[in-house]
């Protein structure tokens, strides 16, 4: 898996994964999908972004998750 819009930059944000070396982290960008479920809007607010760097952070941090079950806490 290529992923040539995530960046690190050890000058840059503390090194956290960037994507296209913006100031604009993965994790940030997770966060926004969750957010702003309807694409546009999601563009809107991050008019930067391309829907290839939203492809890119979601298929990113599902392989980097692992294959295990967790239990969910007691309500």
């Amino acid at each position: 898996m290529a992923f040539d819009r995530i960046t690190c930059n050890p000058a840059k944000m503390n090194g956290q994964l960037c994507i296209r070396d913006l100031r604009l982290t993965v994790r940030r960008v997770l966060e926004a999908v969750a957010t702003y479920p309807d694409r546009d809007d999601l563009l809107r607010e991050y008019p930067e972004l391309e829907d290839e760097d939203i492809r890119q952070a979601l298929e990113y941090a599902a392989a980097t998750l692992d294959d295990k079950t967790l239990t969910p806490a007691a309500s």
